[in-house]
């Protein structure tokens, strides 16, 4: 009897004691969550309540399965201690993550709430990403690190490594420079503030968001939904355009190429009034000016304005259309037009000249053709042509 009931009241105790306690945290979170709305830390602390069990349960039993008695876990004691001193690692690894995560997310959390700047939150958020992601590698290193260090054959190559660490280092260094250097230029773009999560950029020519940025890559959201990842080396090394940096706002320009004869002043006039009717435009500024010329038409260019990159674009299109719309309906004259004329024919003997000169046996000319036409007779072709 008492070899049944010895590991049911260990194992059954163990499980208890686990439930209990996590019952009990968790009680006291969410009052204290109920009593402190301004923080949302005490309510995604609930988080942790998984991981808290898996700890107190293997730290329960990694003390007492010797007590169950039981022939065959004396046999194999050794490997069940050790599957449980993994556990038991594997799971403080887990709960000091998910409070180190839960902690930094509440903080931030509190900081968007309390800070109007879109730029400024913008840019924590890309520090609280890099600082987690930072969390979790290091402890997950040392966890793997701890957990090797259980078995006696690690304990002498651990020894043999932290001699020759200095060696290892320098090795390493030179072969994962690419390494190293994404890792660091990850760290320079956290907290440089060069580039942050949902700033507009322009890399390579492709215009997009940025969607997500690690230790050694960054994510580029473009208009038409593609990823672009590339190295954060890139940023650290070569130009690119923030459209975000120091603000939201944007000024974008719409160009027309016209006729000479284009109304500026009603396209000005009806500028205003198309801007008047686009929810997108900030109402900040707008102008219309003709900005340079040539042979055959006016270059001329709307300025608008608009709170940032996305409402931009669609102010600019919006003009665009409306403005080229109305030219053609109402002032057709205006759009740009190929023009053309009949050339005048050269004298008729510069024209024999040019043709070649009639022969007077087969009256042709010297190159075979027929005589040129007189450019005064009204048979002459007109060509069009010089």
């Amino acid at each position: 009897m008492e070899n049944v009931l010895r590991p049911l009241i260990v194992i059954g105790g163990s499980v208890v004691i686990t439930l209990l306690v996590g019952w009990l945290v968790d009680r006291l979170l969410r009052r204290a969550d109920d009593r402190h709305h301004e923080t949302p830390l005490w309510g995604l602390l609930r988080r942790c309540r998984l991981p808290l069990q898996v700890v107190i349960i293997a730290a329960l039993l990694r003390g007492s399965y010797r007590q169950t008695r039981l022939d065959w876990v004396w046999e194999h004691r050794v490997g069940i201690g050790q599957v449980l001193t993994l556990v038991l690692i594997g799971a403080s690894a887990w709960l000091v993550v998910r409070i180190a995560v839960t902690i930094v997310e509440a903080t931030y959390a509190r900081y968007a709430t309390a800070t109007r700047d879109p730029a400024r939150v913008r840019r924590v958020r890309t520090q609280v990403t890099l600082i987690q992601r930072v969390v979790i590698a290091v402890v997950t290193v040392v966890a793997i690190a701890a957990m090797l260090l259980t078995f006696p054959a690690m304990r002498g190559i651990g020894t043999s490594m932290l001699a020759s660490a200095g060696l290892i280092g320098i090795v390493a260094g030179v072969a994962a420079q690419s390494t190293l250097g994404n890792l660091f230029a990850g760290l320079q773009i956290a907290f440089g503030d060069m580039v942050r999560i949902g700033d507009t950029v322009v890399v390579d020519g492709e215009w997009g968001t940025i969607e997500e940025i690690t230790l050694t890559f960054l994510a580029v959201r473009t208009w038409d939904e593609r990823r672009i990842t590339m190295p954060v080396s890139y940023f650290t090394s070569k130009p690119f355009e923030n459209w975000s940096r120091g603000g939201v706002q944007m000024t974008g320009t719409v160009f027309f190429h016209l006729d000479h004869s284009a109304p500026v002043a009603a396209m000005r006039e009806k500028l205003r009034d198309i801007l008047g009717d686009i929810a997108a435009w900030d109402g900040r500024d707008w102008s219309l000016a003709v900005t340079d010329t040539t042979p055959s038409t006016i270059q001329v260019r709307a300025v608008v304005t608009a709170k940032d990159a996305d409402d931009i674009w669609t102010v600019r299109c919006a003009v665009r259309e409306q403005l080229v719309g109305w030219l053609r309906d109402h002032h057709p004259y205006a759009l740009p037009r190929i023009v053309t004329a009949p050339s005048a024919l050269p004298p008729g003997e510069q024209w024999s000249e040019l043709t070649g000169a009639a022969d007077p046996r087969n009256g042709r000319g010297r190159n075979g053709s027929s005589p040129a036409a007189d450019p005064g007779d009204s048979r002459a072709p007109r060509t069009g042509r010089g």
